[in-house]
């Protein structure tokens, strides 16, 4: 059991370590934070930590240095995450405000992230499953290219270029849109997606009209399909090369994770949020998913469709409430940008 004292010495060194990237002694406790005791006492304190492996020493003489069990210690004991200061809220402000459209909007919020934190930033799309498309559009721009258009009641705008195997004139176009439209609009994204796969699956392949049909709904169905599919949008993996030494190991699986979005993707939905939506999978915690190196910290944010996350992957030596500040900082914003929108 440790001890309140030890709790506070806990984060001395979290935050010492974090700052200088040096093993932290019990002298330098004393000199840095107003304890009010003696180095033998701290050293106490520090020997009690280190029973309870939370803090380890790498070197013999040397200070000691956080152990992964000791940051899940320490974000766990955090009192409050603090608040951002002005400049930093002016600046995710003007940097997120008036985006062109939801791909936009957190392609700029995970640029924004990384600058603020230095960590690789992650932006779950939400499913737009649920969502239910109210437009359909057939945009002829040459007698081949066909542009599809979808719209939905979220706000999201979907097109799609096709190009068909032969001619087509507006009166055959106009034909195939009455007959999608009553299978895709008024529809939810994921039940209009299946109906267009099987009208898709049930054309003919050898008359021309049917053929342009055939493609069309072939497009409007990998278009609709993507809406219900978990996406990440991601910014900042060249951090991790210039971070290197903050790994004990190779940065490779997080490399790969970073390229293959599958494994990243299924972190960030199972980790457990606490009462204010914050999430903290911490160095082993993620051994599961080949990521035993990385620390991922994570914020929800609302959308009209359901809840998704904003998140930060970097070394296990972060600073914890700084990047959770920032991630739900940029939630709330996007939270705000996404109702305003959907008021509208």
């Amino acid at each position: 059991m440790v001890s309140d004292r030890g709790l506070q010495v806990l984060r001395a060194i979290v935050t010492d370590y974090v700052d200088t990237h040096e093993p932290v002694g019990s002298r330098a406790i004393v000199d840095r934070h107003s304890f009010g005791v003696s180095a033998a006492t701290i050293r106490n304190d520090m020997a009690a930590l280190e029973e309870e492996e939370l803090i380890a020493q790498p070197h013999t003489s040397s200070g000691r240095v956080p152990t992964d069990k000791g940051y899940r210690a320490f974000v766990d004991h955090l009192a409050d995450v603090r608040p951002l200061s002005p400049a930093q809220r002016v600046a995710i402000e003007s940097f997120l405000a008036d985006p062109a459209d939801l791909d936009d909007l957190l392609s700029r919020t995970v640029r924004l992230l990384t600058q603020l934190t230095g960590q690789v930033a992650l932006v779950q799309y939400p499913s737009f499953a649920r969502a239910t498309v109210t437009h359909l559009q057939l945009v002829a721009l040459d007698v081949r290219r066909v542009l599809v258009i979808l719209v939905t009641d979220t706000g999201r705008v979907s097109q799609r270029l096709t190009v068909l195997e032969h001619d087509i004139d507006a009166v055959a176009l106009d034909r195939i849109l009455a007959r999608l439209q009553p299978l895709v609009v008024g529809r939810l994204a994921g039940e209009s997606a299946d109906l267009a796969a099987g009208a898709h699956a049930q054309a003919s392949t050898t008359d021309t009209g049917e053929m342009a049909l055939t493609a069309i709904t072939s497009a409007i169905a990998e278009e609709l399909d993507e809406f219900r599919q978990n996406r990440l949008v991601m910014a900042g993996s060249a951090t991790l090369a210039r971070r290197g030494a903050d790994f004990r190991g190779s940065i490779h699986p997080l490399l790969e994770a970073i390229e293959e979005q599958v494994t990243l993707l299924r972190l960030m939905s199972e980790m457990a949020a606490d009462d204010n939506g914050l999430a903290t999978s911490i160095g082993r915690e993620n051994e599961p998913f080949g990521l035993g190196e990385a620390s991922i910290v994570a914020s929800e944010y609302d959308a009209t469709v359901g809840r998704a996350r904003v998140g930060l992957m970097g070394p296990t030596r972060m600073d914890y409430p700084r990047n959770l500040a920032s991630a739900r900082a940029v939630a709330r914003y996007l939270t705000r940008v996404l109702e305003e929108d959907e008021s509208r």
